[in-house]
């Protein structure tokens, strides 16, 4: 009879839990879309949206008020193949791309004009791999999910202060609560700037992932009670994605996975869009090839990780 009540219990938690995902139509069909690929992948954006927020925890997290309609902190395309280790590639969000119906301009830029089925519809075009899942999070429901898990394990790999993201922080091996992690994965004050904060992207999203599917979350209802409510109150999906879609995605990261930025040649200011980040388009065609053919990326096209 317990079993039974907790095989209910489960059940109903994991009902709750999908239909009190917040969805959006961010998978949009249009005239010329890749089409389906081996594999599956996500893209996962980490926006700067303040929605929800009371203007006491603007300030404790740094954000820096209301700025309209938003852009994109993190952009994250994640490769889960048929067989073999799980890419998680960074997307700059300052990389100079094609925006359906407006031009060129940077990609966090097509978020800001079009929302997601905007972003993801750039995505698609310029990598030429069909996008899966979406997932969004932002400020508040970030800081939400770290706190849920008790904090998040990194090891910072130099002294950060930045006040602008709300972050002092000695290099070394430490826990940091929900602001922290938020400061961590936003700040520019690092010797490399965004190519640097990139990399702390992955750093994190590795490190949250791992405590979230380890079995002190899972065993812990005190832990997984409120990551679960932090999580479907503050995750955007696109309208076809389900709970067990980010579990499974989850258990993905789990295992093997190999870390990358796309291939960039370098930088260059744009008239009308400020300082830009530039693909070595020859390495990148090859980059996004393999993905698409759920093929293993060579050491030469790695970078960042």
């Amino acid at each position: 009879m317990a079993l039974g009540l907790v095989v209910v219990l489960l059940l109903g938690g994991l009902i709750w839990a999908d239909t009190s995902l917040n969805r959006v139509p961010a998978l949009a069909n249009y005239d010329g879309r890749p089409a389906a690929t081996p594999g599956t992948t996500w893209l996962l954006v980490g926006s700067d949206s303040r929605t929800g927020l009371t203007p006491e925890q603007e300030a404790q997290l740094a954000t820096g008020g209301d700025i309209g309609t938003g852009r994109t902190d993190t952009i994250l395309l994640i490769h889960v193949p048929s067989s073999g280790p799980t890419t998680m590639v960074s997307l700059p969000r300052d990389w100079y791309v094609p925006i359906p119906g407006y031009g060129s301009d940077k990609l966090n830029a097509s978020f800001s004009l079009g929302g997601a089925p905007l972003l993801t519809r750039t995505v698609e075009e310029v990598t030429g791999l069909r996008i899966d899942h979406y997932a969004e999070v932002g400020f508040g429901g970030f800081a939400d999910m770290v706190d849920g898990l008790g904090g998040v394990d990194l090891c910072v790999p130099y002294d950060i202060d930045d006040p602008l993201a709300g972050l002092t922080v000695s290099a070394g091996c430490q826990e940091l609560t929900g602001s922290q992690a938020l400061g961590f994965v936003r700040t520019r004050a690092t010797p490399l700037g965004d190519l640097d904060r990139m990399n702390n992207q992955r750093l994190f999203l590795s490190s949250l992932l791992s405590k979230a599917t380890s079995p002190t979350t899972f065993l812990n209802p005190f832990r997984l009670v409120p990551l679960t409510r932090a999580l479907v109150s503050s995750l955007q999906v696109d309208e076809g994605d389900h709970i067990w879609n980010l579990a499974s995605l989850g258990w993905a990261l789990r295992g093997e996975t190999v870390t990358t930025t796309i291939p960039i040649a370098g930088f260059e200011d744009v008239d009308g869009s400020g300082n830009v980040v530039l693909t070595d388009r020859e390495r990148a065609s090859r980059f996004f090839d393999l993905v698409a053919q759920d093929q293993p990326l060579p050491p030469d096209l790695l970078s960042g990780g």
